[in-house]
């Protein structure tokens, strides 16, 4: 797992030199990444999330391309368009923003259900279908998108279907004062992504992502992730819990985290650091208990503290 490590600490080092003062963030996103998994950021505006998706695909060494989604946005804006060519007598092609590997989707719930569905292809299938052809999407493929937690005019609210296509669910938030104020500093002059450039190779993400599965995961702490699961499900504040596809991205998980410590087995403390990130977008709190003042994140912690690792644990 050295491999991984030594890719996971050089990419974050790099990256950091752009967005300070979160590292545990950055630490999350490399672990969607090893997963091959997208990530859902939801911040307010000015915080670094377009100068943070770009400092990493120029950290990989891929492709970046930015979609800013409003609601005139079409499908078609985001997968590509087949045009007819006169010349040749026939339809051509032309890929859409979705045909890159580090993908930004900025403000996702601005756009309309219909384009949220395509960009929904291309996370789950890591396809595009247009016209009835289907086009593969290279890999790595990876779309982090954003969306504003404050601002809901205009908006299309992420259908729970979409919502659990996200690996996980982030939140970068506001710098302490200190860190702010060298963030200032280092703005003094030429902006830091303009002097940041590729340290390692993002092409070896595939194959980094099979090693992952190597990591062993004990079946005292597969159980461990069941029982949690399962106690979302059937948490009496919440609507609905989280899907068998939460289960697997939290062990996933889990493995992926495992490889950026250097380990090659998983501690419970390595899915406890994760299920928030990973299960609290999955979801969905009883409207009842949101008006006690109830939230997602008070629930896991709760049930973090009362679910054993061991059956019949006090």
């Amino acid at each position: 797992m050295k491999e991984i490590q030594q890719f996971v600490e050089t990419l974050l080092d790099n990256v950091e030199k752009v967005i300070i003062g979160k590292r545990s963030v950055l630490e999350m996103l490399a672990v969607a990444l090893l997963c091959e998994g997208h990530v859902l950021l939801e911040d307010v505006p000015g915080v670094g999330k377009t100068i943070l998706a770009r400092a990493i695909a120029i950290s990989l060494g891929v492709t970046f391309k930015r979609l800013q989604c409003t609601p005139d946005l079409l499908p078609n804006d985001v997968t590509g368009v087949s045009i007819f060519d006169q010349k040749k007598q026939a339809f051509t092609f032309i890929p859409g923003p979705a045909f890159t590997h580090v993908l930004l989707a900025d403000e996702i719930n601005r756009a309309t259900p219909r384009t949220q569905a395509a960009l929904l292809e291309s996370m789950a299938e890591r396809q595009v279908t247009v016209d009835g052809v289907t086009y593969p999407l290279e890999r790595p493929f990876f779309v982090l998108a954003t969306q504003n937690p404050i601002e809901y005019e205009g908006t299309f609210p992420l259908p729970e279907a979409q919502l659990d296509r996200f690996f996980m669910k982030l939140s970068l938030g506001y710098l302490d004062e200190a860190t702010e104020s060298q963030m200032l500093v280092n703005l003094g002059g030429v902006h830091p992504i303009e002097t940041i450039s590729q340290v390692v190779d993002g092409h070896q993400l595939p194959k980094l992502a099979r090693q992952v599965w190597q990591v062993h995961v004990d079946d005292t702490v597969r159980e461990y992730i069941v029982r949690l699961v399962f106690a979302t499900r059937n948490h009496k504040d919440l609507i609905l819990g989280a899907s068998p596809r939460g289960s697997h991205a939290l062990y996933r998980g889990a493995q992926a985290y495992a490889a950026l410590q250097g380990r090659d087995y998983v501690l419970p403390d390595d899915v406890k650091h994760l299920t928030t990130a990973v299960l609290a977008h999955r979801c969905i709190i009883h409207p009842e208990s949101a008006l006690r003042g109830l939230t997602v994140q008070q629930i896991l912690d709760e049930i973090l503290q009362e679910t054993p690792l061991h059956i019949g644990e006090i």
